[in-house]
């Protein structure tokens, strides 16, 4: 069995792929920004580092992450976010010898250059929603007329890329030109150019893929059910769905053309009216309700190393569907964004059921087929430590 490193040990993802791979027989390591973290606290964990933030410090991250791997004799890397995985990318050469199951910066780049993927997911087929970029600030007044309300207010990459560092860029919803005005000037200069985007009203639909050499290695579906913001964002609680009809082949064939190997999660929106599935953006990295995919029989962080130690496992692409997985303290907070704004505080669409529904949703506690995300009785830390950090309001 490998050595294998993983990176963000404050992220959900990190503690699917460390209960995954240590469950497997790999002794898993795991590094975060402080010494506790919900994923450093499972027993899965064989031992567990501090390093600088990969977002503010990507060279010392870099350098400490390098460290781990000589000190630790790592086989594998496995970065989690954006900013780790970037950052370690764009300084592969100093892994010499650990293998990184990722392509090179150019195409995580390409990839999540939000633009980019929509002008040639329209090539290969996918229906995308309307939207006008804008450079700068100034551009914005040229294009106001044109657009249809609301809009969502997207980067063109979800991390910006300036002098200061790389920054996290939140998408914003706006019901008028006014509100437009006022959501675009309060994104630093770096955040920009930003796509105005249709925006289309629908439940979320994920379609996870692992690609490797050519081969279709496994495959996953799910629907969100609610998010956090409530307008949307990540899973709160979510489902396994049996695969829409030809969009693991439309995946798949979109994510070849843009050069890319391993794991990755094609996310869109099906219109409510329509039913049409529209494309919104790729994320290629492993995704934070990874759990739900695992639970329902396809073991993404176990398939990713099989394949990237040069073994041949059987493709997995059935799973059980109707699976459901809740993240608590992720549900709790979408409750309590539901309670204490109104419905056009929170962008929702409209038609959204409102306070009283949400409160009756929130309190069907179980049912058949539901998972807990984070609590699993057979390794209670991680939601011991993630509820002491919810409570410090961290």
């Amino acid at each position: 069995m490998a050595t294998i490193l993983v990176t963000d040990g404050e992220q959900r993802a990190a503690l699917a792929v460390a209960r995954s791979l240590g469950a497997g027989g790999h002794r898993v390591l795991m590094v975060a920004t402080r010494d506790r973290s919900i994923a450093g606290s499972s027993r899965r964990v064989a031992a567990k580092f501090t390093a600088p933030d990969p977002l503010t410090s990507p060279e010392t991250f870099v350098d400490c992450v390098v460290e781990i791997c000589r000190s630790e004799s790592v086989e594998l890397l496995l970065p989690i976010t954006d900013a780790s995985l970037l950052a370690i990318q764009d300084r592969a050469k100093k892994f010499a010898g650990v293998t990184i199951p990722w392509p090179g910066a150019e195409i995580i780049r390409r990839v999540a250059e939000k633009a980019v993927v929509l002008d040639l997911a329209r090539e290969v087929g996918f229906a995308t929603p309307r939207q006008y970029p804008i450079a700068a600030q100034a551009d914005l007044e040229s294009v106001i007329a044109q657009l249809q309300f609301p809009v969502v207010v997207k980067p063109v990459r979800s991390l910006a890329e300036g002098r200061n560092g790389r920054n996290k860029v939140v998408v914003a919803h706006a019901a008028s030109p006014e509100v437009l005005r006022r959501v675009t000037g309060s994104y630093p200069q770096s955040a920009f150019p930003l796509l105005l985007q249709q925006r289309i009203v629908g439940p979320g639909i994920g379609v996870f893929l692992l690609l490797w050499n050519g081969r279709m290695i496994a495959r996953f579906a799910h629907r969100r059910i609610r998010e956090k913001p409530p307008s949307g964002g990540v899973s709160v609680y979510c489902e396994s769905i049996s695969m829409p009809p030809g969009l693991d082949a439309s995946s798949r064939q979109l994510l070849e053309r843009l050069g890319w190997k391993g794991v990755a999660m094609v996310e869109f929106k099906l219109d409510q009216e329509s039913g049409t599935p529209y494309l919104m953006e790729i994320n290629g990295r492993f995704w934070g309700s990874l759990q739900l995919a695992v639970d329902a029989g396809v073991d993404f962080p176990r398939l990713l190393v099989a394949v990237a130690r040069g073994e041949n496992p059987t493709p997995v692409l059935e799973y059980r569907t109707g699976v459901r997985s809740r993240w608590w303290w992720g549900d709790v907070d979408h409750l309590v964004a539901r309670l204490r704004k109104s419905n056009d505080e929170l962008a929702l669409p409209p038609g959204s059921p409102g306070r009283f529904r949400a409160i009756l949703d929130f309190l069907t506690l179980w049912r058949p087929a539901d998972r807990n995300e984070v609590l699993r009785w057979d390794d209670l830390r991680p939601f011991l430590q993630e509820t002491h950090d919810w409570l410090r309001g961290r």
